[in-house]
């Protein structure tokens, strides 16, 4: 059952965890779930610096949207909060946040995962990595799904 349309977000600055958590409240949730997908400071051998993201916005913003649509159906979600950070993103800092609230948990934690693999997988926004010895790298948002990685 939904009960309201989804909060999606595109920032150029850190996300604020604490002005969404509210977005997901519903009285007849009985689970809360977010997803905060930061930047690492390794990855395998390469120290990274930073991360920059850019996009599309208003393609991103359509397949946000759309996105969001099909799992507020597919895993009956009471309420959706999407927000990706594009610019710089430093170390530690938040690259995207998604929250969700259903009434029962296992719908929750699935709608996460899935969430976030088809964000990567469908959503003009793209990711360039630099390391400290000043190499720069664009990551392909398939090669982390395909490789079972987890960066955001």
């Amino acid at each position: 059952m939904v009960s309201q349309g989804p909060y999606i977000d595109l920032v150029e600055e850190p996300i604020q965890m604490e002005l969404l958590r509210g977005r997901i409240d519903h009285p007849d949730a009985g689970a809360h779930g977010w997803f905060v997908g930061v930047t690492r400071r390794r990855t395998g051998d390469l120290i990274t610096e930073t991360l920059h993201y850019e996009a599309h916005n208003t393609m991103a913003m359509r397949e946000l949207n759309k996105l969001a649509e099909s799992a507020l159906k597919e895993f009956s979600l009471l309420h959706l909060v999407i927000v990706h950070r594009l610019g710089e993103v430093p170390i530690a800092e938040a690259s995207v946040a998604i929250g969700c609230s259903s009434r029962h948990r296992p719908e929750t934690f699935a709608a996460l995962e899935w969430i976030m693999n088809k964000l990567k997988k469908d959503v003009p926004i793209w990711k360039r990595e630099v390391y400290r010895d000043g190499k720069e790298e664009w990551i392909h948002p398939n090669a982390d799904i395909d490789a079972g990685g987890d960066s955001p």
